[in-house]
């Protein structure tokens, strides 16, 4: 049973919505069968203490004792059990979002002719979004859908008016505008990492509409025009830097998990920018790290992602912001995850060392770690190959390159990965072995290096010869 659709599902709840759930099985209204109850009470045992669930068979004599084992008559059980916990969760997320109550509450009241019902709802509704913090797609959505419902009764009661229908349709083109122009951002984000390309549709017309109408007086609108246009025209740097002034200022307007997107979104275009050869959007880079850390937009439960750990470290050191990096690395610790905690921590700390040419202190912090993530395990044993050519430990640095090249060829697994680390390895090889007082020598093997496609540390290995 473990790996049945019920039991993933049941595993993703807390204690607290377990009981809420057993609670809505209790309830006449949802469920009148009562080995539902017991099957789920069953189950509970083992999902609260963290025990594998044992098989159909162990539980069955429990719901039907004295029957023989039928195995369609429980998996219907389980259906129906797993049905019912779906709709929990729709009917939780249902109640908890009072903007969408209120907006079905309305339709419930003018479809049953309640007119005055219908417009101390509407009042509420409008209250309630006008009071939430707010101003993303979702709620000129959800202010257009309750001039919607406002129109209708207005329509039913033969009292609307060229003033109802002039609103409903212009708030009908921001909810519009809001919603295309942050699907193009996206979309075009997708686009820029996979192969595949879309049809946008409409968004011409919305773009000539948006710059005509006075709608970029709409936040929302104006930050999804504006990062349509950067990720367009990469070589115009004012609609970036009106994207990012616009998003740093109204930041507020968007709920945790849309903020975040945004940042991240920013900063790959950055990085992206960057990896074209333009060092441009460096500042930009880090200045949404530090922002979007600042705001806790890059916590997810209260912990940061090892990438993103990584990734901010990164930017500070190209900027040579060292004080920043050393602060980041040990505020930001607890929030990584644990199995990943000490090496992460290790491993950035070491980078810094490297930047600040502590070589010593840096090779220590690599060698105490314990590295569970293959990449960053690699990562390390580059790092560590810096080390010693800066250190001019040749006979280790030999040593380690033997040892890299193994551990590579027996990873078969790595993909583009093994060739871009083999290729410094060689590299790196072919620097020791360069007289360093031949200029032509030194002069084939730069042109050999910038030749190479798929090769881990090229500006590097470009800096050493």
């Amino acid at each position: 049973m473990e790996k049945s659709r019920l039991v993933q599902l049941l595993r993703t709840l807390s204690g607290p919505e377990q009981k809420d759930l057993r609670r809505f099985l209790e309830s006449p209204y949802f469920n009148r069968r009562e080995e539902v109850v017991q099957l789920f009470d069953w189950l509970a045992k083992y999902l609260k203490n963290g025990q594998e669930v044992p098989g159909k068979e162990a539980v069955f004599p429990a719901l039907f004792p004295g029957c023989a084992y039928d195995d369609h008559r429980l998996r219907m059980l389980m259906s129906l059990l797993y049905q019912l916990a779906c709709q929990f969760l729709a009917v939780q997320d249902f109640t908890q979002d009072d903007v969408q109550l209120r907006l079905r509450l309305g339709q419930a009241f003018r479809n049953r002719k309640l007119p005055a019902h219908f417009t101390q709802n509407h009042r509420d509704l409008s209250a309630k979004l006008e009071g939430q913090p707010y101003r993303n797609p979702d709620y000129y959505q959800n202010q257009y859908l309750a001039s919607l419902e406002k129109y209708r009764t207005a329509y039913d009661q033969r009292e609307v008016d060229s003033q109802h229908l002039q609103v409903l349709s212009n708030e009908l083109d921001t909810a519009y505008l809001a919603r295309k122009l942050w699907q193009a951002c996206f979309l075009l984000s997708h686009e820029a990492v996979s192969n595949i390309s879309y049809d946008f549709g409409l968004l011409d017309e919305a773009l000539a509409f948006t710059e005509r109408s006075g709608a970029l007086g709409t936040p929302v609108v104006a930050i999804f025009y504006h990062c349509y246009r950067a990720l367009t025209n990469p070589d115009e740097p004012s609609f970036f830097q009106n994207f990012k002034s616009l998003l740093l200022q109204h930041g507020k307007l968007f709920p945790a998990g849309e903020i975040r997107d945004l940042f991240i979104l920013a900063i790959n275009f950055c990085i992206r920018r960057y990896n074209a050869g333009s060092q441009e959007y460096l500042q930009d880079q880090l200045d949404f790290y530090r922002e979007g850390l600042h705001k806790g937009y890059f916590l997810t439960d209260g912990e940061l992602s090892r990438y993103t750990y990584q990734n901010a470290v990164t930017s500070g050191l190209v900027m040579r912001e060292f004080d920043w990096v050393e602060e980041f690395i040990h505020s930001y610790r607890e929030k990584l995850a644990e199995p990943y905690r000490e090496s992460v921590f290790s491993f950035n700390l070491a980078r810094l060392e490297y930047e600040r040419k502590d070589y010593g202190t840096g090779l220590l912090l690599l060698q105490k770690a314990e590295y569970k993530d293959l990449l960053l395990n690699l990562a390390a044993k580059t790092l560590q190959l810096k080390i010693y050519f800066e250190l001019d430990e040749y006979d280790l640095l030999e040593a380690h390159l033997a040892a890299f090249k193994t551990f590579l060829r027996r990873r078969k697994e790595l993909g583009y990965h093994r060739e871009n680390y083999l290729n410094t390895i060689h590299f790196t090889r072919k620097l020791l072995e360069t007289n360093p007082f031949d200029k032509v020598e030194r002069a084939v093997l730069k042109q050999q290096i910038e030749a190479a496609t798929k090769i881990g540390e090229k500006e590097w290995l470009l800096k050493q010869v």
